[in-house]
């Protein structure tokens, strides 16, 4: 049989997800659906909270990652804060019940309305990107009446090793202020009366498998804070950001606990409360897209396995060229064939996989996408006028719909008609 995620197993020739039978999930809620697994997601956040314990610290859950409530509500079980980065995720956070004092502001295009509802809130702080937006904190926050807590955000100029697209850290990056140019900055901060700057933040990027880039960052970051300490000995915050990487195929990420004491061991005996924004390490293989092959296609040079899944549904494969392991719901001996499994959309790109070594799927047989906890359902569209998908959670060998399929309707509902457009009734 094909090699298993953590949390996988076939029982009679039928994969299993935490006791459930992913065929029983297909044939209740149909195709394509996003299933996970709550017993995953616990234990990497639980893992990361114990390997951290030696210091003072925060894990703000990444939103972005996957932002179904029913998720957010389970991180906020365990003690989770929350790193958003708009408006709406600001919304789902609170919707979840997770502390403001625990919600960490970043992105660059923060606007004022959001800012407004950040500020009323009483979130913990805002990441700052740029000096402009530094002066807007200030001016909202003054027409407040209020002090808004801000670390401002550095762009330490490293190379995390990972594919460009979510690569967030290098010097042509748009996120942060340049290194040379934050101390700078960290001076005007203390010159405006209506923000504290309470700490430093950086993020180097997504998906990384290596700890030398992480720990080169940290000891620029490090540098600075000891510059900025003695500027205000009041800053006591370093958010180092997220992007531990996952195994999708065969990558070799460090372990939580080995990438941890490295850092910790940086850190030293600064007295200071580490910020992690943590997602795709928390989500990533806790998700898989259950979905049905639809054709085959038999062409001249390759083969196409029509899914009822694409890229409306899951984009990585198209955007970033990203791989996913593909298993059959029901095992048998396939004979492997070289071929791309392929989406419904109306582009080249739509695509799962491409050209790979494969089993022979027939129309009807059920595949199981793997690792799609993160970055799946959250960037999910509606490409082609097609309803996002369902959304299932796996709780102790029991499955609950924790979003439903659009449907139709669901897709014009917000859509409003002119009445120059109406149609009018013709007189017989």
């Amino acid at each position: 049989m094909p090699p298993i995620f953590d949390g996988f197993r076939y029982k009679d020739h039928l994969l299993h997800s935490d006791g459930v039978n992913l065929a029983e999930v297909a044939e209740k809620y149909g195709t394509p659906t996003y299933v996970y697994i709550s017993s995953n997601i616990e234990k990497s956040y639980q893992e990361l909270e114990e390997a951290l314990k030696p210091i003072p610290h925060i894990i703000c859950y990444s939103v972005k990652a996957n932002s179904n409530l029913s998720i957010l509500r389970t991180l906020n079980q365990m003690g989770a804060g929350a790193d958003i980065v708009s408006g709406g995720e600001l919304f789902r956070a609170l919707e979840a019940e997770i502390p403001a004092d625990k919600i960490v502001f970043s992105g660059v295009g923060k606007t004022r309305e959001e800012i407004d509802f950040a500020m009323k809130k009483k979130i913990l702080c805002f990441n700052i990107e740029s000096e402009q937006e530094l002066v807007a904190i200030d001016c909202i926050a003054k027409s407040h009446r209020k002090v808004a807590s801000i670390c401002i955000r550095v762009n330490p100029d490293v190379n995390p090793k990972t594919h460009p697209y979510i690569a967030t850290g290098l010097k042509h990056s748009k996120f942060g202020i340049p290194y040379r140019q934050a101390l700078e900055l960290v001076r005007s901060t203390l010159r405006l009366k209506n923000v504290n700057l309470i700490g430093l933040a950086c993020h180097i990027g997504s998906q990384i498998t290596q700890v030398a880039p992480f720990m080169d960052s940290v000891r620029r970051m490090l540098k600075l804070y000891d510059q900025v300490q003695k500027l205000k000995p009041e800053v006591n915050i370093l958010d180092l950001g997220g992007g531990l990487g996952v195994i999708y195929n065969n990558e070799k990420p460090p372990s939580i606990k080995h990438w941890a004491e490295s850092l910790i061991k940086e850190i030293g005996d600064r007295k200071l409360t580490l910020i992690l924004e943590p997602g795709r390490s928390i989500v990533g293989n806790a998700g898989i897209l259950l979905t049905k092959v639809l054709y085959v296609k038999r062409g001249e040079s390759d083969n196409f396995i029509v899914a009822d899944a694409g890229m409306n549904d899951l984009i990585r494969p198209s955007l970033y060229g990203a791989y996913h392991s593909i298993l059959p719901v029901h095992y048998r001996k396939y004979k492997k064939i070289k071929a791309s499994v392929v989406g419904p959309c109306c582009e080249s790109g739509d695509i799962l996989t491409k050209a790979r070594r494969i089993q022979n799927f027939q129309p009807g047989d059920l595949l199981a996408v793997m690792s799609c906890g993160a970055y799946g359902a959250s960037m999910s569209s509606h490409y082609n006028s097609r309803p996002k998908a369902a959304e299932v959670l796996i709780r102790e060998q029991k499955h609950y719909l924790i979003r439903e399929r659009e449907t139709f309707e669901d897709l014009v509902g917000k859509e409003k008609t002119p009445p120059f457009l109406k149609k009018v009734a013709t007189a017989s």
